[in-house]
């Protein structure tokens, strides 16, 4: 048998065996360090663990019972060329590995990118004209400064979010309540294939699983699990989406409204989380304001054409205004990042910045970032 196929057994052996969650399945594998240890384990191992019941003890003992079956999924998976990441491989998503029940593995298609931060934005499916212009400029804007745009593949916000991610040339990730061979809704279908081929579709739920709605507040988590932030675009009092929003709080994730019109229903659901403290958008600085420092840690979260831009833009100007200037484009740059890039002291920036502003060669936008004015482009 393939190499990949002896490796990926195991686990979904354990899956297939009764009463084993997302959080036992994590504890197992914390304490046994792999899937084929947890199978091979004794009884008295196994009881060691916190929490875990006799019938689950039972049902891994007996695991063999489960092999068939888990057979017949992995290789239904790899015959299609779907790819597999578990909670062991150094590619899993780390975020994603922080929540308590994380997936124990995942299956997907196209690439895996963990060196770009991720930031979902969710929604209602039926959503205003206003909801969806939003979603896709939010999503645009902010896969343009280096976000993976994250969302469900819904009807509505989540389409649109995905959308303006790949219209800005960016990356997008779909995470399905179906299984992977299930595309759901069936009109995004070529969203699905976009998506595929330029970002990352994921799916925790068995390859053939239909879109059952219990589905999706499961997958929800996995979301704001991915994520640094969630965006709540429009949502109505009941809406799926503040089920993520309440998730990303949990797990200690920044989260986001839009603010929309007091008469829409829609927008019921974010105003009552922007009463319970959420940070209101207007647009993606509000974002970039909380979350500059995911983007800015590290200069590889800078797309390249906006470093282009700005190495043509420092050539014509090195000789022209303050040094400071060298290091300031037509792309807002937090005044950290000028620190950083310059080697210059705050204060000195400071006073450059101020100077720079007073004479209109330099816009200052909200949050600390500066560009350079339209005059001096």
């Amino acid at each position: 048998m393939q190499p990949s196929f002896e490796k990926y057994l195991p686990w979904f052996i354990l899956r297939e065996i009764p009463f084993i969650g997302n959080t036992m399945y994590k504890k197992l594998i914390h304490q046994f360090l792999s899937p084929e240890k947890v199978l091979n384990s004794t009884e008295a191992q196994l009881k060691k663990i916190d929490k875990i019941s006799e019938r689950i003890i039972f049902g891994i003992i007996h695991h063999k019972k489960f092999q068939d079956k888990a057979k017949k999924e992995l290789e239904g998976i790899l015959n299609k060329n779907i790819k597999i990441v578990t909670l062991t491989d150094s590619s899993y998503p780390a975020l994603l590995k922080q929540i308590h029940d994380p997936p124990p593995f995942l299956t997907y298609l196209g690439e895996l990118d963990n060196s770009s931060p991720c930031i979902s934005i969710v929604g209602s499916r039926r959503a205003t004209s206003y909801g969806l212009s939003t979603s896709e400029n939010l999503s645009y804007e902010l896969a343009k400064k280096g976000f993976q745009i994250v969302s469900g593949m819904a009807r509505g916000i989540d389409s649109r979010a995905h959308k303006g991610a790949l219209r800005a040339q960016g990356k997008t990730i779909a995470v399905l309540g179906s299984g992977i061979n299930k595309i759901y809704p069936r009109e995004n279908k070529y969203l699905f294939q976009a998506i595929a081929e330029k970002g990352t579709v994921f799916s925790e739920f068995k390859a053939d699983t239909k879109p059952f709605p219990s589905n999706f507040p499961i997958r929800n988590r996995i979301i704001a699990g991915l994520s640094c932030g969630s965006i709540v675009v429009e949502a109505a009092k009941r809406s799926g989406s503040l089920i993520t929003a309440r998730l990303a709080g949990e797990y200690n994730r920044e989260v986001f409204a839009v603010p929309g019109s007091i008469q829409s229903k829609k927008s019921q659901g974010t105003h009552a989380l922007l009463k319970q403290g959420a940070k209101l958008v207007e647009n993606e600085m509000d974002i970039m304001d909380e979350l500059h420092h995911f983007v800015h840690s590290t200069k590889k979260y800078q797309p390249a054409s906006l470093q282009n831009q700005k190495l043509s833009h420092y050539r014509s100007c090195k000789t022209a205004g303050p040094e400071i200037l060298k290091f300031i484009g037509p792309y807002p740059i937090h005044i950290d990042a000028l620190i950083e890039n310059s080697g210059m002291d705050s204060s000195q920036i400071a006073s450059q910045l101020l100077d720079l502003e007073l004479a209109g060669k330099v816009n200052r936008h909200q949050g600390n970032y500066y560009s350079i004015s339209e005059e001096n482009n």
